[in-house]
């Protein structure tokens, strides 16, 4: 019985990990998707993947995050919890094309 209770403790965890986490691609200086819909008030990891040849920079002053990603990588970028509301980010070396939102709900 013990060993079962253990086994659906860590099921429920990764489960509660895997839906707490929100995909982004950088292609063509762009992020994709520009908007992404998050849960208010639980801690969100942002898995950002460069897949363009040059670096970019994952800026937000809403989110209080930076990050450089270079050419090819993916990094890890933990936000939250947050408030309910709209919190825009951007590519700062590609500023005009890579710009996005977290929506915390």
């Amino acid at each position: 019985m013990g060993k079962l209770f253990i086994l659906l403790s860590l099921y429920s965890f990764s489960v509660f990990a895997a839906e707490n986490e929100v995909a982004l691609t950088i292609r063509d200086h762009r992020f994709e998707p520009a908007e992404v819909r998050v849960p208010a008030g639980q801690k969100i990891k942002l898995i950002v993947h460069n897949q363009d040849t040059t670096p970019e920079e994952f800026k937000s002053h809403e989110l209080n995050r930076e990050k450089l990603i270079a050419p090819g990588a993916k990094v890890n970028i933990f936000i939250g919890p947050l408030n309910p509301g709209r919190y825009p980010f951007f590519g700062e070396f590609h500023e005009k094309t890579a710009r996005g939102t977290v929506i915390a709900e």
